[in-house]
C-alpha cells in the first residue's frame, strides 16, 4: 500500500515526492499518462515499480 512504502521509505532516509492522485488532477493525469492506473507507482532511475515490491525498490535504491 501507499502508506507502507512511504514509511519504508521514510525509515530508510530516503527522500520521496509524494503526490496524491484523490486530491491532485495533474498528478492522476500525469498516473494514467504512464499508462497506469493503479497505486502506488514509484519511479526510480526510469524505471517504474508498480505496489509496494519492497525487494525491487531495495534494489534500485542500491539498498539491498
Amino acid at each position: 500500500s501507499c502508506e507502507q512504502e512511504k514509511e519504508f521509505l521514510s525509515r530508510k532516509g530516503v527522500s520521496f515526492v509524494d503526490k496524491n492522485i484523490r486530491t491532485d488532477p495533474a498528478a492522476l493525469q500525469e498516473l494514467l499518462k504512464l499508462g497506469y492506473r493503479a497505486t502506488p507507482v514509484t519511479i526510480i532511475d526510469g524505471e517504474a515499480v508498480v505496489g509496494f515490491d519492497r525487494g525491487k525498490i531495495e534494489r534500485l535504491l542500491g539498498l539491498a
